[in-house]
């Protein structure tokens, strides 16, 4: 769930769970010698989303990839959100992505913007990041949680649909800045935020025309849903048939479980594997994968969605999962919901469960992934080949890149 602006156990079987992932990742260290050469393998991949609506609250900009280490270890980004309306591909916030002005501390090379200069705002600084990054491919994101509702009308007629997005992104006045595009529908033939009902080969339609469209020097890739459960998400759309038009899919394997769910049971949002007394089976990241690579789809177009936030209850008296709660925690900027930076610190980790770590402070119970279980995480990702890793997003980090550096 991407959202701009805010998108029961027993302790034993966690602690085996523990103890036998444990064992794999000690394993597969002392395989590696000191001396080995890094591996550029098609499990390389790291796709981090950068929120056009960071530089206002959040204070994130381009600048803050580069000093967190972060521009080091990605190989994309994905700009979110461009908006989707009028069938049409179309700019989210202008003034964010192009008109604001940069000060000197706050920009990537520590230039100041100029009156006179023909491209200001996120744009330019991240064409800045490109320039000190060569190797960094960026893409536009549109769609997300509160602009997929466009998406139904943009299936009617998918050739001008695809025709007005490669318009955009690739604009003179940024020339350069994307590599591709990136499509989250939230949900084909489903609901999200609005229910789709453009039917079950829409989808695949407006994939196929994209890529068509944007051939094959650039990048086409989009985020899918995780509903792993018979008859769910996945069922309702053919991503088995789109899958030959994408360079990826980005399986969004978080946000299974949260407060919107008010009163509880307290559950994991990302969890990696099933456990004993998880409240919806199917809903865990080993299953979606499982599910996806059941439909033919290959592993190497598959990255492993990781949250670098986490989801949480307030009212809850009980430490383990599975506990009942009276509402959503209270978070920095919307209910229920942080960033790994803040709770790191207001509410450490005390267990883990499913392969992801929760934390109970008072009466606010948190789940997310820390360094020691996006390690857990990223050794399933090589068992399973899966073609690299992606997350939402840069600004949950801490100032020196905690979590991206987990993932590498």
């Amino acid at each position: 769930m991407h959202t701009p602006h805010r998108s029961r156990f027993r302790a034993l079987v966690a602690a085996a769970c523990t103890a036998v992932l444990g064992a794999g990742l000690l394993a597969g260290a002392g395989s590696a010698t000191a001396a080995a050469p890094p591996r550029v393998t098609a499990g390389s991949k790291v796709v981090g989303y950068f929120t056009e609506w960071g530089t206002y609250d959040r204070k994130y900009y381009a600048k803050n990839v580069e000093t967190s280490g972060s521009a080091a270890r990605l190989t994309h980004i994905n700009y979110a959100f461009g908006n989707v309306t009028g069938g049409k591909c179309a700019m989210g916030d202008s003034y964010a992505a192009t008109d604001r002005a940069y000060t000197a501390d706050e920009s990537v090379d520590g230039v100041a913007d100029t009156w006179d200069q023909p491209l200001h705002g996120n744009f330019n600084q991240l064409l800045k990041l490109k320039k000190k990054r060569p190797g960094l491919k960026i893409l536009w994101s549109f769609g997300g949680w509160t602009w997929s509702g466009g998406f139904g009308e943009a299936a009617k007629n998918p050739a001008a649909f695809a025709q007005s997005c490669y318009d955009l992104v690739n604009n003179s006045k940024w020339a350069g800045l994307f590599d591709g595009i990136d499509i989250d529908w939230e949900y084909p033939n489903a609901c999200g935020n609005t229910c789709d009902t453009s039917g079950r080969e829409a989808f695949r339609n407006v994939l196929a025309a994209l890529r068509s469209k944007f051939g094959s020097s650039k990048l086409v890739t989009a985020a899918i849903t995780a509903d792993a459960t018979a008859g769910g998400k996945i069922d309702a759309t053919d991503y088995a048939g789109a899958a030959q038009y994408v360079d990826w899919y980005n399986p969004m394997t978080y946000d299974y479980f949260g407060a919107w769910d008010a009163s509880g049971p307290t559950a994991p949002h990302s969890p990696l594997t099933s456990y004993s007394g998880i409240p919806k089976a199917g809903f865990n990241t080993s299953a979606t994968i499982a599910r996806l690579k059941g439909l033919g789809i290959p592993a190497a177009k598959l990255l492993l969605g990781i949250g670098f936030y986490g989801r949480g209850w307030t009212g809850v008296t009980r430490a383990a999962p599975g506990g009942t709660a009276t509402g959503p925690a209270a978070g920095t900027y919307e209910q229920g919901i942080d960033d790994y930076k803040v709770l790191r610190a207001k509410c450490p980790a005390t267990g883990t469960v499913g392969g992801t770590a929760y934390a109970k402070c008072g009466s606010d119970w948190w789940s997310y992934d820390t360094p020691a279980t996006i390690a857990t995480k990223m050794t399933y990702k090589n068992q399973q080949g899966l073609g690299g890793t992606f997350f939402w997003e840069l600004s949950g980090d801490t100032a020196n890149g905690e979590l991206i550096k987990a993932i590498n």
